[in-house]
C-alpha cells in the first residue's frame, strides 16, 4: 500500500525539505514567487510528464530504463548519464539535509543544556549512517519521517505564524535561477524519483496479477493498459507541490522550540533514508545490492563530513540542472515520436503538441538561463 503512495509522500516531503536554501532572504518578494509559479509550470510540469512517460515505457527504474530507452531510440550511451546523475542527486539532497539535521539536533540539545562535546561533521556523519541502516526499510520511513516532521511543525505553529511583508522587488536572472532551482529541486524534477515510484508501482502490480493468474483476468489487465493516462499521475503530484509549497513559504520563517526541532530533524532522517534506498537501488543494476549499499554509504558519509553545506546547495543546483538538462533533451529530441505519444496518452492532440515544445524548447532554455543567473550570483 505504501508503494503506491511514494511519489505523494515525496511530493509533500521535498518542499518542507528544501525551501530553505532557495527562497528568497526576504520570503515576501511577490516577483519571486510569480517566477516560482511560472517556472513550475514552464519548466517542472513538463519534465515530471517526462519522468512518468519514460518509466512507462521502459517498465524498468531509471538506470535500468535509460539503458533501455536508448538502445530502442538508437542514441548515444551519453543519455544514460541521467541515471547515474539522478542518483547522485538523491545522495547529495540526503547528505545537504542530514548536515543541516546535524546542526539542527546540536541547536535544539544546546537550548535543553544537553549538547554533547561532539563537532557538527562527527554528529552529521553518525546520522548518516543510520540513515544507510534505514535505507534497508524502503519505502517504509517514508509516512514516519512526514508524521514526525508535522508533529514538529506542529509545536512551531503553536508559537504562531511569523509576520510576512510582502513587496514587489527588481526582477534579476540571479531571481530567476533561484525560482528555477526551487521549482525543480524542491519537487524532485529530473532525479527520478517519480520515475522510480511508478517502476515500484508497476512492478507491484504486475507481481500481483501473475500470482493469482487466471486466464479470465487478461482482459480486464488490458483495460488497465488502455485507461492509462499519465496526467491521472502528473496532475495529483504537481498540485499536491503546489499546495505544500504555499505551505511552506508560510512556514519557511517560524522558529520551532527545542523538541519542535529534535522532531522534525528525527523525521528529515528518516526521509534521508528513502533517498539512500533509492540510489542503492539504482546502483544495484550495475554492482548488486550490498556493494551498491557500501558506495551509497560512502559518498554520503564523505559529502557531510568534507563538503561544507554552502557548497553542497551549489552542487546540487549543478548536477540537477545538467540531469534535467539530459532528460528533457533525450526525451523531446532523442524519443521517437509515436513512442512517447502512446506512452503520455494525452486525450487531445494539441496538449502533446503543447508538451514536445515545452520539453525540447521552452525546459533547456529556461535551463541554461537559470545556470547562467548562478554563475553570475556566484561571480559577484
Amino acid at each position: 500500500m505504501m508503494i503506491r503512495y511514494a511519489s505523494y509522500f515525496i511530493a509533500a516531503l521535498l518542499p518542507l525539505l528544501l525551501f530553505r536554501w532557495f527562497a528568497p532572504a526576504s520570503i515576501g518578494e511577490i516577483d519571486f514567487w510569480l517566477l516560482w509559479l511560472l517556472a513550475m509550470t514552464l519548466v517542472s510540469l513538463p519534465v515530471i510528464y517526462a519522468e512518468i512517460a519514460l518509466a512507462y515505457r521502459s517498465a524498468e527504474a531509471p538506470l535500468a530504463g535509460m539503458q533501455k530507452l536508448t538502445r530502442e531510440a538508437d542514441a548515444s550511451a551519453l543519455w544514460r548519464g541521467f541515471g547515474w546523475l539522478a542518483a547522485l542527486v538523491s545522495v547529495i539532497i540526503a547528505a545537504l539535509v542530514i548536515s543541516a539535521a546535524g546542526t539542527g539536533i546540536l541547536t535544539a540539545l544546546t537550548e535543553l543544556n544537553s549538547a554533547p562535546e561532539i563537532p557538527n561533521f562527527a554528529i552529521a556523519a553518525g546520522l548518516m549512517f543510520i540513515a544507510v541502516l534505514l535505507s534497508l526499510l524502503g519505502v517504509t520511513p517514508l509516512p514516519i519521517g512526514l508524521g514526525l516532521m508535522l508533529v514538529g511543525l506542529g509545536f512551531g505553529l503553536a508559537n504562531g505564524l511569523p509576520t510576512i511583508t510582502f513587496a514587489v522587488t527588481n526582477v534579476s536572472l540571479g531571481e530567476w535561477a533561484r525560482a528555477v532551482a526551487l521549482a525543480l529541486v524542491s519537487v524532485g524534477a529530473g532525479t527520478g524519483l517519480y520515475w522510480f515510484g511508478q517502476n515500484l508501482v508497476t512492478k507491484q502490480t504486475t507481481t500481483a496479477v501473475s500470482s493469482d493468474y487466471h486466464d479470465a483476468q487478461k482482459p480486464s489487465r488490458a483495460d488497465s493498459v488502455t485507461e492509462y493516462r499519465a496526467t491521472k499521475l502528473v496532475l495529483p503530484i504537481w498540485i499536491l507541490q503546489l499546495l505544500v509549497g504555499m505551505v511552506a513559504l508560510f512556514i519557511s520563517g517560524m522558529a520551532l522550540p527545542p523538541i519542535g526541532q529534535l522532531l522534525y530533524w528525527l523525521g528529515v532522517l528518516f526521509v534521508a533514508s528513502y533517498l539512500l534506498h533509492y540510489s542503492t537501488q539504482q546502483l544495484a543494476h550495475k554492482f548488486g545490492l550490498l556493494v551498491s549499499l557500501v558506495i551509497t554509504a560512502v559518498i554520503a558519509i564523505a559529502l557531510v563530513v568534507i563538503i561544507p553545506t554552502s557548497w553542497l546547495v551549489g552542487l546540487l543546483v549543478i548536477i540537477s540542472t545538467i540531469a534535467v538538462l539530459l532528460l528533457s533533451i533525450f526525451a523531446g529530441w532523442q524519443m521517437k515520436i509515436s513512442h512517447l505519444r502512446k506512452s503520455l496518452n494525452f486525450g487531445n492532440e494539441a496538449f502533446y503538441n503543447l508538451w514536445r515544445v515545452a520539453i525540447r524548447l521552452i525546459v533547456p532554455v529556461a535551463l541554461l538561463l537559470a545556470l547562467i543567473g548562478w554563475v553570475t550570483q556566484w561571480l559577484n
